[in-house]
């Protein structure tokens, strides 16, 4: 029987690296197996601010993988701030006190120069190219995942010429993201913004999100169907590991300025004062970029020393940091935009058999996943006793060689699972 052809239009692949880059990595792994030939089409030179070249060895030889050269920007910003460039490029945005004249200029120039964002260069020559590539190779199906949301306006132009089946998949909202308010949007800008998500969310045959939040909010965008498909884990290699010896609460991934959850950082300090075993034994793991913001703040509760700051390590070797921490740290800026937000770490942390800690604004996502599946417990940035107590339960339990999770209703997470669901809608 032959199998569907979907060609899939991305950014992020590998050698790229962040959890961007996991979701249709892993789609593509497990749709052979639902009868679909997956062909992915992506830049050949993007300006990727973070590498795993690891991730490489998870791309199957069988894979068609086709590449067209990208012009963007940030290689041009890079002349006048290469430091600034780096950071804008990795969603790290000062706050507005704090940020120079070169870094208010660019995120101006990148917010009302590029829209959608600043790989708009790229939407011209990769439509017309695709244009012959799609009936030449028997392309039944396109899906486009974003951000960056250019990747949209590709399939936009493709449906609009070639009249051909086309999915659009938002691992992220578009004009409600938090850093979407940080770009010096004029009001005309902001009007092209919504023009331009509106058309994509109109004219798409099938919208698939990876949260319930955002499906509501695109509802009263479009009467198009939607479908929530959420991140999730998959069967990592990396063995056993030697649980950490120390009380660890180890966050895993970016943690940027906004993510600066004082709660905690005021219940450890006063456990620390409160209790002498807690304080020989308590670290904090900070695996990946940690702002100087945060660390300004933890060095305000006299935390600084029971810092281990790790940076940024493989996708794989961050699953091991995973697995033997006692206990792990998810944050999420604590603002309503914020609710459908569902970093794709979680799904890992729900696998790593450790209690997690969570942070974030009420009626989030995260908090109905956490709960649903029993894998650790979720505090709003008002909750700073039960926070508390719950970690001095944990560290009660840590001492006694009793800490663990007992989740349930893992498996609809899994990649296969959710790989099935996706074939469904093809």
């Amino acid at each position: 029987m032959r199998k569907k052809k979907v060609l899939i239009i991305a950014y992020y692949w590998p050698p790229a690296g962040g959890p961007g880059v996991q979701r249709w990595l892993k789609f593509v792994k497990y749709l052979p197996s639902f009868g679909v030939e997956p062909v992915v089409f992506v830049p050949e030179n993007a300006n990727y601010p973070v590498i795993d070249k690891s991730l490489q060895d998870e791309v199957s030889n069988d894979i068609e993988v086709v590449k067209l050269p990208i012009s963007e920007p940030y290689k041009f910003a890079k002349l006048f701030s290469k430091a600034k460039t780096g950071t804008i490029s990795k969603g790290i945005i000062s706050e507005n006190k704090k940020q120079s004249l070169i870094e208010r200029l660019m995120l101006f120039v990148r917010g009302n120069f590029f829209i959608p964002d600043a790989r708009i260069g790229w939407v011209k020559p990769a439509s017309s190219f695709l244009l012959d590539f799609i009936p030449n190779n028997d392309i039944e199906t396109v899906i486009t995942t974003g951000p960056p949301h250019s990747m949209h306006l590709i399939g936009l132009n493709l449906k609009q010429n070639l009249g051909v089946k086309w999915l659009a998949d938002f691992r992220d909202p578009w004009t409600t993201i938090g850093y979407h308010k940080q770009l010096k949007l004029t009001k005309s800008s902001q009007g092209k913004h919504k023009a331009l998500e509106r058309r994509v969310l109109s004219n798409a045959d099938k919208i698939i999100v990876t949260s319930s939040v955002t499906k509501q909010e695109f509802q009263r965008i479009t009467k198009q169907p939607i479908e929530v498909i959420t991140n999730g884990y998959d069967d990592e290699v990396g063995g056993s590991v030697e649980m950490d010896s120390k009380f660890t609460i180890s966050h895993i991934g970016s943690l940027l300025s906004k993510r600066n959850p004082e709660i905690l950082w005021r219940a450890v300090s006063e456990l620390i004062s409160k209790y002498d075993d807690f304080k020989n034994d308590i670290q904090l793991n900070f695996v990946g970029f940690i702002s100087e913001n945060i660390l300004k703040t933890i060095a305000s509760y006299n935390l600084s020393k029971y810092i281990n700051k790790v940076g940024y390590v493989s996708h794989l070797e961050s699953i091991k940091y995973q697995k033997k921490s006692q206990l792990l740290l998810l944050i999420e800026v604590d603002s309503k935009d914020t609710r459908s937000i569902i970093p794709g770490k979680l799904f890992e942390y729900l696998v790593s058999n450790r209690p997690i800690l969570a942070i974030g604004p009420k009626g989030s996502d995260i908090e109905q996943i956490i709960k649903n599946t029993n894998t650790g417990t979720f505090f709003s940035y008002q909750d700073l006793e039960s926070l508390k107590k719950t970690i001095l339960d944990h560290y009660m339990a840590y001492k006694s060689g009793n800490l663990k999770t007992s989740p349930i209703g893992l498996q609809k997470y899994h990649r296969k699972a959710l790989t099935q669901s996706l074939s469904n809608l093809l």
